[in-house]
């Protein structure tokens, strides 16, 4: 261990490409930083050890385990003012949004550090959405492929108020679920998909005896109220039942505007039938009660009492008047 720009940091360097920004011209000029979960469900301390000499043997390389939440922020707003040029996050979707918020701090430019994934969560759905193997050290050897033929991309990101998310926030018994999903990790639950089904029945049990009343205001029309429940994505699907992608809103992707899904009702033949229809390649249709649009520039989101609030899988607390808006190729991405 050494102290350096990341405070104690692992030291593992290849002899100090084209990722973007003032561009090193070799690949083993490549600065970067691993923010690496030692929490992460899908990956050991072995694991990890042998993905950071993996990416130490092609790049100069800094690596730094996150100690408490937000702190793979912190790290990663220094590695943009310390003018990195990339940081790679192994870890799951709640680190990678922690990542992309420090680097968006000061909001996107050429600047900001690009970004890696190696997936180490449980759902990894900003990773497979950018087709990101699902296993660690393949993921990580395409990485460094990708580094090697300057490979990457610009992706667009959604913005909840002041918090940057990758793929999906929501309002209502979808962040109802992931609060209670939080509490039982705090008392040591693995968030399995059985425990995620079984949270998700009881928290709609609650919301359709005492349900919240939204109203989602997309530019140019009517105000829609009476929501129950607002989904706001970024990419499609935005999460995975198992193996099972899940599709509110087929139509949207990185490159476009956000996803709007509001359900106006959570009586039991409707989410029987929305269930069945979001496993499906087309997502929920035909549905009276359910409000759907595709690449939407902005919308707000207002409610008459505080409820909860997700982002990218993350509970924020709640909240009763939420600005969503759509940033066009906020963030490059290496893959």
């Amino acid at each position: 261990m050494r102290s350096g720009p990341f405070g104690d940091v692992g030291d593992i360097r290849a002899p100090h490409h084209p990722i973007g920004r003032g561009v090193p011209s070799t690949v083993s000029a490549v600065r970067a930083l691993l923010v690496a979960n030692p929490s992460a469900t899908t990956t050991t301390a072995a694991g990890q050890d042998v993905i950071a000499h993996a990416l130490a043997s092609e790049i100069k390389l800094d690596v730094v385990a996150t100690r408490y939440r937000g702190h793979a922020a912190e790290l990663a707003a220094r590695a943009r003012a310390e003018a990195v040029d990339l940081v790679v996050v192994l870890g799951g979707d709640g680190t990678v949004n922690e990542a992309l918020n420090g680097l968006l701090a000061d909001g996107p430019g050429e600047h900001v550090p690009a970004l890696g994934v190696v997936p180490g969560g449980s759902a990894n759905v900003f990773a497979r959405a950018l087709g990101v193997p699902r296993e660690p050290l393949e993921a990580t050897h395409t990485l460094l492929g990708a580094i090697a033929e300057g490979r990457s991309r610009r992706v667009g990101l959604g913005r909840a108020d002041e918090r940057w998310f990758s793929f999906n926030a929501g309002l209502g018994w979808d962040a109802d679920v992931i609060a209670s999903m939080e509490r039982a990790r705090g008392r040591g639950h693995d968030a399995t998909p059985t425990r995620y089904v079984a949270t998700s029945i009881r928290r709609w049990s609650r919301a359709r005896v005492d349900p919240p009343d939204l109203t989602v205001e997309i530019p140019g029309e009517e105000p829609v109220s009476g929501v129950k429940l607002a989904l706001v994505s970024n990419t499609d699907p935005w999460t995975y039942l198992g193996g099972r992608p899940v599709r509110t809103n087929p139509g949207c992707s990185f490159d476009r505007g956000l996803g709007v899904f509001a359900l106006r009702s959570l009586g039991l033949p409707t989410v029987l039938r929305l269930v069945q229809q979001v496993l499906r390649r087309d997502g929920a249709t035909g549905l009276r009660s359910v409000v759907r649009r595709d690449d939407v520039p902005a919308l707000r989101v207002t409610s008459s009492e505080a409820v909860n609030l997700q982002v990218d899988g993350d509970h924020l607390g709640r909240r009763s008047d939420v600005e969503f808006v759509a940033v066009p190729e906020a963030l490059r991405v290496v893959v």
